[in-house]
């Protein structure tokens, strides 16, 4: 199947920044949102990036104007049947997911795939709603999108291995690089990230080490960018606990149990940067 056209759902900081990446790689891009304000937020989203770029000569204006003409906003998400691929990026809640993916199903053309955005829920089960199980995936990029170059491509239980192929070479095709993950709770990555970030939060209830201490300990023993406190705060200690919840829960293990700080703060309202303080004062 020939990709020209794909459909994006959501235009948050995730969907806009794929719809950008998309158009920038060449293919048409119907971007969708419930409310016209939404959509044209991600829309100024991805013309202030343009914008940026041109400014720093790393695109003409030209350039920049062709991308944007690839992109349109719309509120009506009877339009993604012009689309091969729709790539799913709303919020994280599992039935508001099967609830667009048995929309989508009816919508797209029968040989449309569907891909999910979601950093860690099901692809199984969102695919169970649909008559399409096989052509539905996991894409699952990171943020901010334009800049990161890691895709995670999830094969659901039942996702077809020309559906999986299709989607890793997407992938390339967007300059990104794309790893094969076979679905499970979080994934590879978050997986592996989130329970280290738990971990730190321990160190730091424990009166361990500071939390400067913790994140200067990381970036200059691990070589990390950033400390994982300090990521948190960037991620939202409320998103990092729900995540968390999602592992324990669907793992039943208890090296997943949520750090008891980390509760305390989500419940307490500070939420990182987003709300002027986490584990740092912003």
């Amino acid at each position: 199947m020939e990709i020209k056209t794909i459909g994006v759902v959501g235009a948050g900081t995730m969907g806009s920044g794929i719809a950008q990446v998309a158009a920038a790689a060449g293919f048409s891009v119907i971007m969708h949102d419930l409310e016209d304000r939404f959509v044209q937020r991600g829309l100024g989203t991805i013309k202030k990036n343009l914008d940026r770029a041109v400014e720093k000569g790393k695109q003409s204006r030209e350039e920049a104007d062709a991308l944007l003409g690839r992109l349109r906003g719309t509120v009506r998400l009877e339009e993604l049947q012009e689309a091969e691929v729709v790539i799913e990026a709303v919020v994280e809640n599992m039935e508001v997911k099967k609830e667009l993916y048995a929309r989508l199903d009816q919508i797209c053309k029968p040989e449309a795939v569907l891909a999910s955005n979601t950093s860690g829920l099901s692809i199984t089960e969102m695919a169970s709603v649909t008559k399409r199980p096989w052509q539905v995936v996991g894409m699952h990029f990171f943020n901010p999108v334009p800049v990161m170059k890691l895709v995670e491509v999830i094969k659901g239980n039942d996702t077809s291995p020309e559906t999986f192929e299709l989607v890793m070479d997407l992938a390339r095709k967007l300059g990104k690089e794309p790893i094969a993950v076979n679905e499970a709770p979080l994934f590879a990555v978050n997986r592996i990230l989130v329970p280290m970030i738990n971990e730190a939060v321990f160190v730091l209830m424990e009166g361990v080490a500071s939390a400067e201490d913790i994140d200067r300990g990381m970036v200059l023993g691990c070589n990390h960018p950033i400390g994982p406190l300090a990521l948190a705060d960037l991620v939202g200690l409320d998103v990092l606990l729900a995540v968390m919840e999602t592992l324990y829960r669907e793992t039943g293990d208890s090296k997943y149990r949520p750090c008891p700080l980390l509760r305390k703060l989500v419940r307490a309202g500070h939420l990182g940067r987003k709300t002027g303080r986490g584990f740092y004062t912003y």
